[in-house]
């Protein structure tokens, strides 16, 4: 699920918390996010142009300390991956890549923040700042700020979300590149429309994202959640923003070409929807996926808090829906993703409940190989089990070559088998027993790489 940092969306739910209550609010979502046998949290890293980590780069966001630039005292992007990673979740890092901020905090940026160090690259459009994506100094500040967060945390994903040029507000201003596009074509740059350039900025962009992420560190994945709709018309009988034309985003390009390793469209409409009907889109999603990306669509958890959906009835089926369209179409559906956390970490109409239940994500699962990536599983570990008179205890040792980013632990006692997914710099497992009913009979252990190739599985067997 996304956790949104912006205005304090979803974490921390309200600036100047002491770095023990934003803790215990982190806490409680990977929590709620481990119980629900999720995957991965999507985090909010930077929301406009400031950083929720330690950046040499970009100033710290306000959403910590209410005063963009301040130092919370504490970097929560490690606290993050770490705690995560300690429940078996990925953390995926999510940017904004153009937006800066609102008119209104033009006069509280940092010193250091793009928008005031590089005004030539900044523009305003209606109420927002924005940094120009026809500049190049741009999108090249902007893959420099992403490098660095992979190169420095141990992430699992880069991720971004459909904000390229800004989307059509209340007036009919036209978005002020002027000077960027007067500049290009008196560079000699090959004619074309305006809108055909800002659409070749904005792919330029993504290519170059997928070719630098994996340039610098080839394990971590690229995600991508552009708008549900890639244009009116497609399929047939979809009505609604054309975001090709109007934030200049052809998403269905970056699917075709393969420049991301998942692909989430925002489908946050209903399965009864006419006009951007659920089930439609879907299916011409996993049409057009002729590379067989992994295609998890956004579903709008925040619309069962905010009564646009009557009930969590409407996730839970769309869920339903979307693992059998995967299958019936093998276009490389394979899972979910949730917008917002809020809206499941406070059970909004049972959400939370109904997430948990056989309807929703009612089984442990990993997460299908990015076999594109790479498709040479690790090593099998060997393990040891002892008894320690309350625990068993699993020690392993890896096998040579490719390390393990993951072990998968199961064990059964006389009756029932239980899950565990262990972060890979992990060796020592303890399987807590009170009664001997309860000790583990049968361990098994599967290693599996950063792209999800699975080794073959260890076992051991109580003499």
């Amino acid at each position: 699920m996304w956790v949104a940092t912006v205005a304090n969306i979803d974490w921390p739910t309200r600036t100047g918390l002491s770095q023990t209550e934003a803790m215990a609010e982190m806490r409680t979502i990977l929590d709620k996010a481990q119980a629900l046998r999720m995957n991965a949290v999507i985090l909010h890293v930077r929301a406009s142009g400031d950083a929720l980590y330690r950046s040499s780069l970009e100033p710290w966001a306000k959403s910590l300390t209410g005063t963009q630039g301040v130092d919370p005292g504490w970097d929560p992007l490690a606290s993050w991956v770490e705690e995560a990673h300690a429940r078996g979740l990925e953390l995926h890092a999510w940017f904004n890549p153009f937006r800066a901020g609102t008119a209104s905090d033009s006069t509280k940026l940092a010193a250091n923040h793009l928008w005031k160090t590089r005004p030539d690259l900044a523009r305003v459009w209606e109420g927002q700042l924005w940094f120009d994506p026809g500049e190049p100094d741009v999108r090249t500040w902007t893959l420099n700020v992403i490098k660095d967060v992979i190169t420095r945390y141990d992430v699992d994903a880069v991720h971004l979300d459909d904000y390229f040029y800004p989307y059509p507000d209340s007036t009919s201003l036209r978005f002020n590149d002027d000077p960027t596009y007067n500049r290009y074509l008196a560079a000699g740059g090959a004619a074309m429309a305006r809108a055909d350039w800002r659409r070749r900025n904005v792919d330029t962009f993504i290519q170059q994202l997928y070719s630098a992420v994996h340039a610098t560190k080839p394990a971590v994945k690229v995600g991508i959640s552009p708008f549900g709709i890639w244009r009116p018309g497609y399929p047939t009988g979809i009505t609604g923003l054309d975001p090709y034309s109007v934030i200049y985003a052809d998403s269905k390009k970056w699917l075709e070409n393969g420049w991301v390793d998942y692909f989430a469209p925002q489908l946050y409409w209903s399965l009864a929807s006419t006009g951007q009907n659920f089930t439609a889109l879907l299916d011409w999603w996993l049409s057009v996926n002729t590379q067989k990306r992994h295609l998890w669509p956004g579903l709008a958890a925040y619309r069962v808090a905010d009564g646009g959906f009557a009930s969590a009835a409407e996730i839970t089926n769309q869920i339903t829906v979307t693992r059998y369209r995967a299958g019936a179409n093998a276009g490389g559906g394979s899972g979910t993703l949730l917008y917002n956390t809020t809206a499941v970490r406070t059970n909004a109409k049972g959400l939370a409940d109904s997430l948990a239940s056989a309807a929703g994500y009612a089984g442990n699962v990993v997460v299908p190989a990015y076999t594109w990536l790479d498709n040479v599983a690790p090593s099998a570990p060997t393990i040891a089990v002892t008894d320690q008179n309350s625990i068993m205890r699993v020690t392993i040792t890896p096998g040579g070559g490719e390390a393990a980013r993951w072990w998968m632990v199961q064990w059964r006692n006389a009756t029932t088998w239980q899950y565990r997914l262990v972060f890979g710099e992990t060796t020592v497992v303890n399987l807590a027993y009170s009664t001997a009913a309860e000790k583990a009979d049968r361990v098994i252990v599967t290693a599996f790489d950063a792209a999800w190739n699975a080794a073959a599985a260890v076992s051991w067997r109580s003499p």
